[in-house]
């Protein structure tokens, strides 16, 4: 293997970074709530504070005294922990009936709470981001398995993530890998996973769990990145379904070298497309309802039912296109597949949405 291309293969320093420096390079989908929400979960995190303080002090009673040398109750305990939490300190002015420590205790510290929360917990939020980043994304890169990735975000990988949720998969399983950071912030804000960085990097897709990915869509904007990424992908993740993108059909033998299992070339595919719609625009009108899968026709797979063993795929009520049989796609009109047979599946044209 040429040098250039062994250093760009190898495990790199990304992966071996910790996990706080990988902020701003790896990006989590955040679960958005409303203030209100975020707000009470403040307040009772501050009572659960407070009244551990209650306990431990009650506990400990006969070791406190107060100004006038009596023992404490369970209402002084609470009025030791209320402005001892709140740091307001004691000893030049204490309430020393019991009515007033309890309007002190039931007004005036929910009041000094609500101002703490206020002032502090902004700034409290800022400062703690980073390391809330750096625990979701050690908990991510543990547990992220059997997902997508998609390298290139441009027109091509946004309609294929598109596609795809549209077919049932769920955002926080694609991650999406690019270098630009302006289309990272769009597929972030729809709640996807993301990586900046140059998908032809083994170390970059490593952090894109790519090892332990299903599938990885490669939609570069250049043929010679497409390649590359591809090579890259398949050298990681050996048994992974790789689709890839080109813009010309030249070059499909290299990418399908690189370890493509599917490869669609982008320039052809829309140049059949204006050819048709010159003279049989119905033609175009179908394909893209079938392309479509949340209106119309769809085109789709599914697992043969038992019904329907032994019957030609010629015969259902389904519309059948081809038949898979050990991962081996087979027009419907091929002798091999006459029959259907138990562990084969039905690639049809699927009526209304999903």
């Amino acid at each position: 293997m040429p040098g250039p291309l062994r250093r760009r293969l190898r495990p790199d320093e990304l992966t071996s970074m910790p996990d706080h420096a990988l902020v701003g390079v790896v990006r989590i989908p955040e679960m958005q709530s409303s203030p209100g929400r975020a707000i009470s979960k403040r307040v009772l995190f501050a009572l659960g504070a407070l009244f551990a303080a209650v306990f431990i002090v009650y506990l400990d009673r006969d070791g406190y005294r107060d100004v006038q040398d009596n023992e404490l109750s369970f209402l002084d305990c609470l009025y030791y922990a209320t402005v001892s939490l709140s740091t307001t300190g004691y000893g030049d002015i204490t309430p020393f009936a019991p009515e007033a420590r309890l309007i002190n205790v039931l007004v005036i510290t929910p009041l000094r709470v609500m101002f703490l929360i206020v002032l502090v917990g902004t700034t409290l939020e800022v400062l703690t981001e980073r390391s809330r980043q750096a625990l979701k994304i050690q908990r991510w890169r543990s547990k992220v398995r059997n997902h997508t990735v998609v390298v290139g975000y441009g027109t091509k990988g946004k309609t294929a993530v598109a596609a795809m949720v549209e077919d049932g998969t769920k955002p926080s399983e694609i991650v999406v890998v690019d270098s630009n950071p302006t289309v990272l912030e769009n597929a972030a804000a729809k709640g996807l996973v993301t990586v900046r960085g140059d998908a032809t990097r083994s170390d970059v897709l490593r952090l894109a769990g790519t090892q332990h990915a299903s599938a990885i869509i490669v939609a570069a904007n250049r043929d010679d990145t497409a390649v590359l990424a591809t090579l890259t992908a398949r050298e990681l993740a050996p048994n992974a379904k790789i689709v890839a993108s080109i813009r010309e059909a030249e070059n499909t033998h290299l990418i399908r070298q690189s370890g493509a299992d599917s490869v669609i070339v982008s320039s052809e595919t829309a140049g059949r497309l204006l050819g048709l719609a010159t003279s049989t625009p119905a033609v175009v009108e179908i394909i893209e309802d079938l392309l479509t899968p949340d209106e119309g026709f769809a085109i789709a797979e599914r697992d043969v039912e038992r019904d329907e063993l032994g019957a030609s795929p010629q015969h259902l009520s389904d519309i059948v296109l081809g038949v898979v049989r050990g991962g081996t796609l087979h027009r419907v009109d091929d002798s091999v597949v006459d029959a259907i047979e138990d562990g084969d599946r039905l690639l049809y044209v699927r009526k209304g949405p999903a």
